[in-house]
């Protein structure tokens, strides 16, 4: 009788102890679990391309655990979701944007930098292409004529001759007649006695073949009497 009692005793404790077991788990077990549980997240966020994210959730993971080998792969993802990214914007012609995904790429595989020498290239003669537009484009703008009286922004300019001063007239003749020229403009010559505008016609005349001989120089006389001399520049509308 008192042999049974000690096997029931002895039977009752082992299955609170099994119990106890099943109802709490042991700390490893319960730290794998939370592990697994967070790392969810950072693999849905690689995937739908939320790498500041997920970058951030893998940062915080590594603080807690330094020396979980585990979490390579998952930063080795997120450098390859990053080339990735820095692939298609190049792609699409947003260098800067590529540039900053490839430094990250970069920053999270530091000893592999073979994995974004291809992109980089890529960038460099990106970033090349870019200079030489730009280079290209300020030679344009550099060797395109600039205006020395009319207005371009203006239908027509009038400029009042300096007829009393012939050193300032052939001055003002020659600015017109290289306004004319460039910006292939008619000219309405606007004087108050009919014998002002033959001269200045020769005068303009001259200056104007002279720049190019072959241009088509359009002149309308105006004898206006209550006006000074005066010259109209109207740019040919395309």
């Amino acid at each position: 009788m008192k042999s049974f009692a000690s096997r029931y005793l002895l039977l009752v404790a082992f299955s609170l102890l099994l119990g106890a077991c099943q109802s709490t788990p042991p700390a490893a077990t319960q730290a794998a679990d939370a592990r697994a549980t967070a790392i969810v997240p950072l693999e849905q966020n690689i995937a739908s391309d939320e790498l500041a994210t997920a970058e951030d959730q893998l940062a915080a993971l590594q603080a807690e655990s330094p020396n979980d080998a585990s979490l390579e792969q998952y930063q080795r993802q997120l450098a390859e979701a990053y080339l990735r990214r820095s692939q298609i914007v190049l792609q699409k012609g947003d260098v800067d944007a590529a540039a900053t995904a490839l430094s990250r790429a970069r920053a999270l595989m530091p000893k592999a930098p073979a994995l974004t020498g291809g992109v980089n290239g890529s960038i460099a003669q990106a970033r090349k292409a870019e200079l030489e537009k730009a280079e290209a484009a300020l030679k344009a703008a550099e060797a395109k004529p600039k205006a020395k009286v009319i207005d371009l922004t203006a239908e027509s300019t009038t400029v009042a001759l300096n007829i009393n001063d012939m050193g300032k007239l052939r001055r003002q003749l020659d600015a017109i007649a290289a306004d004319v020229v460039n910006f292939q403009c008619d000219v309405s010559i606007q004087a108050p006695r009919t014998d002002d505008y033959p001269w200045l016609a020769n005068l303009l005349t001259k200056r104007v073949k002279k720049l190019d001989p072959e241009f088509d120089l359009k002149l309308d006389r105006q004898i206006l009497r209550s006006v000074p001399a005066q010259m109209v520049l109207s740019p040919r509308k395309p």
